[in-house]
């Protein structure tokens, strides 16, 4: 079996040129056995940090160690890791088998240990009827399969996966998402998988790391991501769709705290005040208001909750739920790493959005909405979200 491994980040930096950033004061432990989803918008530095770690990028500052020992300057084969890369990196004059064993036959193994190794690899993924096979037979699935097969022949320390799976189509994705959780647990390999898809990180990580411009953002379990982000990028960065963000003016009026959207007034529920107790302090000021699109219903299903009426832009019917668009009269923000590139940045990478629908809701696929139409939604507001709008840090 593979020796596991932690890999650790301290104080991480790499520059390019002489102030191109890539990756700034990245501190972070993975621990042995660990899968870690690096996640963020493209340009972030999860791949650059993926490469310091497998030595294909020199370290500006800072140390990374895998299994306590410190790897700035060891060479990527005196390290003892293995990587799986976008594009599979397969030779296409060699057959399934030699592809496998190709990384053994470089360190000179002996070709018994070779045979049994790649007939274990082959049977751990399916790969036994293909061994003959090149690789331009092959499906895209059945090629990375091949990729994660050579890598773990090696019984390296550590997996490092660079968006292996963005080639292929979005049925096979989920497939692949499964078998590569699958193999990792049963082989107990620490591994770090980076990705810009969050849906990925959400499904595969023991825990993810978000980061966003260089920076680590929060480092949690999936469900603690999508529960109590740490500021205002990683609420827009997870959850499909995202977390609708709206300006309110946060309001005291007779002992009870309630938030204006627009014209539209919400009253604050003691859970939502326990979960953000900062709230009643912007009492006259406004805060960004995040609403989960499953936080939102069809007021008539829902008439324990309190309403506010928005007009329908646009309904994409999906089968299981439809995707309902709205408009409030209210300004919608974003953040850098989800905006489009038209967008003018504002205060501390926030900017606004307007002329585009501000609310987007996951509704059970029996309502019929008209577009034009105004209807009155529903809203938990004990799952309502608070941050302030310059530094977007949450107001717990």
């Amino acid at each position: 079996m593979p020796v596991v491994a932690e890999v650790a980040f301290n104080e991480v930096d790499k520059i390019y040129g002489e102030d191109v950033h890539a990756v700034q004061d990245l501190t972070l432990d993975v621990a042995d056995g660990e899968f870690l989803v690096l996640v963020g918008p493209s340009g972030c530095g999860k791949t650059t940090a993926l490469r310091m770690v497998a030595g294909l990028e020199e370290i500006s500052r800072g140390t990374i160690s895998i299994g306590g020992r410190v790897v700035n300057q060891l060479t990527s084969k005196e390290r003892d890791i293995a990587m799986v890369f976008q594009n599979y990196a397969l030779y296409p004059h060699l057959n399934v088998g030699e592809n496998i064993a190709f990384g053994l036959r470089l360190r000179k193994t002996p070709k018994p240990v070779i045979e049994e190794r790649v007939a274990w690899a082959a049977t751990l993924l399916d790969l036994t009827p293909y061994l003959n096979r090149k690789p331009k037979e092959l499906s895209g699935g059945q090629r990375q399969r091949v990729a994660m097969g050579r890598a773990i022949v090696r019984h390296p320390q550590v997996f490092l996966m660079d968006e292996p799976l963005s080639n292929l189509d979005a049925k096979l994705r989920v497939q692949m998402r499964a078998e590569i959780s699958k193999l990792q647990h049963s082989l107990g390999t620490t591994t770090i998988y980076v990705t810009h898809d969050q849906i990925e990180a959400m499904t595969m990580g023991d825990r993810v790391a978000v980061m966003s411009q260089g920076r680590l953002q929060q480092v949690a379990g999936p469900q603690e991501l999508y529960d109590r982000p740490a500021n205002l990028f990683v609420a827009a960065f997870i959850g499909t769709p995202p977390m609708n963000l709206i300006e309110g003016q946060v309001a005291a009026e007779n002992g009870s705290i309630t938030v204006l959207l627009g014209r539209e007034r919400l009253p604050l529920v003691p859970a939502a005040l326990a979960a953000y107790p900062g709230v009643p302090a912007y009492a006259g000021r406004t805060a960004v208001v995040g609403i989960r699109p499953g936080a939102m219903y069809p007021a008539q299903e829902r008439p324990d909750l309190p309403t506010f009426t928005a007009k329908v832009e646009l309904v994409e019917a999906l089968g299981s739920e439809s995707m309902a668009y709205f408009r409030i009269d209210a300004t919608a923000v974003q953040t850098e790493g989800a905006m489009p590139e038209d967008e003018v940045i504002g205060t501390e990478g926030v900017s606004e959005v307007t002329g585009r629908p501000n609310l987007v809701a996951s509704f059970p696929p029996h309502i019929h909405l008209r577009v034009d139409q105004e209807v009155p939604i529903a809203v938990d507001v004990a799952g309502l979200h608070f941050f302030d709008p310059e530094t977007g840090a949450p107001l717990r």
